[in-house]
């Protein structure tokens, strides 16, 4: 079983959500950002999301364009963002999920990429703007070195194409639950339990949900339909707040993380 599949398995068990956080791998340096990554991992977060910094990111608003700008800027690369989760999987065995985009992956050759991923020890890998009728070579290569695939489902997806999504998909679906870019919201969208009993009719994947969601209140609120909360933009706050003093990064996710983290139990 992978590490996704056993940790969807787990908090099931738990009467819980999957609690999926967000960041950009080398935001706003390399050391800093693995000290902010192994702080989420110790303090409630079940499922890491590292975004691959990329200068062209169409599906992230104004803050995770500005953490990858960051990430660009401190030097990261393709090969620093391996050496990233290497060092994670020192001290964690949590999943890890790569939030990327195409161009990324087809540059440096596809089956390379998803093999040196995989030799990095990530666990799944989400390609943002590669709907699956495109993905074939990806999704290959992700099934012959044994990564986990990630599809997204947005609310303008038509139930026809729920099936071929899910078809292209091993970990879970990423259900969008707002059109437009990522960024906090002060309400979550309404249409959420219709949304994922929609998706549930097609598929037995894991449905997590992500996009604006930042308050404990709204990770319960989630929570209680989804089978994972995707919280990013409110973790990545906590970044941009700290660049004066980015020793206090790490304790400030830690603190967030538990607060937010809290919310995937359900009542």
């Amino acid at each position: 079983m992978s590490r996704l599949a056993s940790t969807f398995a787990r908090v099931r068990s738990q009467n819980r959500a999957a609690f999926v956080a967000y960041l950009c791998a080398g935001d706003p340096d390399f050391d800093t950002s693995l000290a902010a990554c192994r702080a989420l991992l110790a303090n409630g977060v079940d499922i890491l999301e590292l975004g691959v910094p990329f200068s062209d990111p169409l599906a992230d608003g104004l803050t995770n364009q500005l953490a990858a700008q960051r990430a660009l800027e401190s030097g990261m690369t393709a090969a620093r963002v391996f050496e990233l989760v290497k060092r994670l999987r020192e001290t964690s065995d949590a999943p890890i999920i790569f939030y990327t985009y195409y161009n990324l992956v087809f540059s440096n050759g596809v089956d390379a990429y998803v093999r040196a991923a995989k030799d990095a020890g990530v666990d799944a890998i989400m390609t943002l703007d590669l709907p699956p009728e495109e993905a074939g070579e990806v999704v290959a290569a992700c099934k012959a070195h044994c990564v986990d695939t990630v599809f997204i489902i947005a609310p303008t997806t038509p139930d026809v194409r729920i099936p071929k999504i899910a078809a292209a998909t091993t970990g879970f679906i990423y259900y969008v639950s707002r059109e437009g870019v990522t960024g906090v919201r002060d309400q979550v969208a309404g249409n959420i339990p219709e949304a994922v009993a929609r998706i549930r009719a097609y598929t037995k994947l894991p449905i997590a949900v992500g996009f604006g969601i930042s308050s404990r209140a709204q990770v319960a609120q989630v929570a209680a339909h989804a089978d994972g909360v995707v919280v990013g933009s409110a973790l990545v706050n906590c970044i941009r707040e700290g660049l004066a003093d980015r020793g206090s990064i790490a304790p400030a996710l830690a603190a967030k993380a538990k607060e937010l983290s809290a919310g995937v139990v359900r009542g």
